[in-house]
């Protein structure tokens, strides 16, 4: 009898359906989880690129999660970069390197970055870039007496850094350098004809002034002693003649797992000047592509196989937001419910669109 009461009283409650639970929002492109993926990618490429200058983050283009199991996801970057005034080689921290101004000719990066978070650590799998200067016309609308980028093969800047390299050693009592890339270059036509440059340079086993007796017997230290540096050189040409030059080592730097390239940085080369090497990879160009560093093929969603290809598209980012949201509202709401807006992507512009 006392179960058929109990019985009755169970049939009596009212049913209550459960509710599935809700999927997590997209991460929007200037969420703090999206900035540290994104700082994280950036000091990754810095400390992987064999060339040229470090990039600091301009803007999140896109952001792409993919859960892959208990405590692990897939992270999918599409990250605009640009180039700063610290060349790869400098042990200056990022968040204290300048980015180029727009009317010092600037360049641009334009990077995809695979990630893995796991146990709520990040490590990157794959990284593809592209890096461009902006072009002649924009800088030159904005201000048309700006200098602009020159090809790093160029006469006028090889006899330039040859000139700035030697008049260094002819003038220091520490060690001969010898140059390891140009890094860069802008040429001002009038009213005065200047010729700007910047280079990379390593100290070598000889002192300047027993180099004067054959330069070419001077051998760069081995990595347990390298010395790298960095030298700015202003010549003018027209309508008289003016050198000035600045040069600055480092001091030795030990490889990290972080930054594990240094002197395996640069490739050698049968080209010389009498200041030193200038890397084939540069010729005709007008600064260093980050491609030649990251050319991964499976950076990028489009191309990975955690995506099947029947998920594809060519949406734009703001498509491809509205079409994640509509996919989630058709997930069982409670009454009132009002839907998240679309993810805010692209993020913000931390410095100046190119």
């Amino acid at each position: 009898m006392k179960a058929l009461v109990a019985l009755i009283l169970l049939i009596q409650l009212p049913i209550c359906k459960a509710v599935p639970a809700a999927p997590p929002a997209p991460l929007g492109c200037d969420d703090p989880e999206s900035e540290a993926a994104a700082e994280f990618a950036v000091n990754y490429i810095n400390g992987h690129s064999h060339h040229g200058y470090k990039f600091a983050l301009n803007r999140i283009d896109n952001i792409r999660v993919l859960p892959q199991g208990l405590n692990n996801e897939i992270v999918f970057l599409e990250l605009d970069l640009l180039e700063t005034t610290c060349h790869i080689l400098s042990p200056t921290p990022l968040a204290n390197c300048t980015v180029r101004s727009f009317t010092q000719h600037a360049v641009e990066g334009d990077c995809d970055v695979k990630l893995q978070k796991l146990d709520g650590k990040l490590s990157v799998l794959a990284s593809k870039c592209h890096s461009h200067a902006d072009s002649r016309e924009d800088i030159l609308q904005l201000c048309p007496a700006c200098p602009l980028l020159a090809s790093l093969n160029n006469t006028e800047v090889l006899t330039a850094v040859t000139a700035a390299l030697n008049d260094h050693n002819s003038k220091t009592a520490d060690a001969y350098l010898r140059l390891l890339e140009i890094g860069r270059a802008r040429i001002q036509y009038h009213p005065v004809h200047i010729v700007y440059v910047e280079f990379a340079v390593a100290a070598t086993n000889c002192s300047a002034e027993a180099a004067k007796d054959n330069a070419d017997a001077c051998q760069l230290l081995p990595d347990d002693q390298s010395n790298f540096g960095f030298c700015t050189a202003t010549m003018a040409t027209q309508p008289s003649q003016n050198l000035q030059v600045d040069c600055q080592l480092y001091g030795h730097q030990v490889p990290t797992p972080d930054v594990p390239f240094l002197s395996r940085a640069f490739y050698p080369t049968s080209q010389d000047t009498s200041a030193g090497l200038v890397p084939s990879v540069v010729q005709g160009f007008t600064n260093h592509n980050l491609r030649l560093s990251h050319n991964s093929p499976v950076a990028s969603e489009s191309s990975s196989s955690e995506f099947p290809t029947s998920m594809l598209s060519a949406k734009s980012v703001a498509k491809r937001a509205v079409a994640e949201v509509a996919q989630h509202d058709k997930v069982p709401r409670p009454v009132g419910f009002v839907p998240p807006p679309p993810p805010p992507c692209p993020g913000k512009i931390r410095h100046f669109k190119i």
